[in-house]
């Protein structure tokens, strides 16, 4: 087994507060997705502020919000994305979040047990704005194995779209 885990970074910007009628259903769902994605295969650990989920944690600007986890590797976290019912909740962000120009999400691996800061989030999704997708940030459409793999930082695609 790796001594590698896959962390996942994104961000959306909100079109509404948190509390306004416009983002209730996404609101009372939170709960729900995070219980599913924390009993999932996989799952290792996930962002959280005050509260149960990270929606208090602003450190990409005021009007948008961050998720961010750690996974056992890309297959887990791919399991729960476009597989699970979060699906059906991804598939509805139009409706509560703004278009965004720059990539709003990436993934990169970190040591087993390290769990990573939002600052530090920030930087690899930098970087991955700055450069598309490299060993150190990168995306389910180009991405890169864990650094200890037979083949390490060896790229791959899921070969699928988003379905969202």
């Amino acid at each position: 087994m790796s001594g590698y885990r896959l962390a996942q970074l994104n961000v959306a910007k909100l079109k509404a507060p948190l509390d306004s009628p416009e983002l209730k259903d996404f609101v009372d769902n939170l709960d729900r997705i995070n219980a599913l994605a924390e009993g999932s295969p996989g799952f290792e650990w996930r962002l959280k502020g005050e509260g149960n989920d990270a929606t208090s944690l602003r450190g990409f600007g005021d009007d948008v919000i961050v998720n961010m986890s750690v996974w056992r590797d890309a297959d887990a976290l791919r399991e729960f994305v476009y597989k699970s019912p979060h699906l059906a909740i991804m598939k509805r962000r139009r409706e509560w979040f703004s278009r965004m120009a720059d990539a709003y999400m990436c993934l990169w691996w970190v040591p087993a047990g390290h769990e990573p800061t939002v600052a530090e989030a920030h930087a690899r999704l930098e970087h991955l704005r700055a450069n598309g997708p490299t060993p150190e940030s990168f995306t389910f459409g180009e991405a890169f194995s864990a650094p200890d793999a037979r083949e390490a930082a060896a790229p791959f695609s899921f070969k699928d779209s988003c379905p969202a």
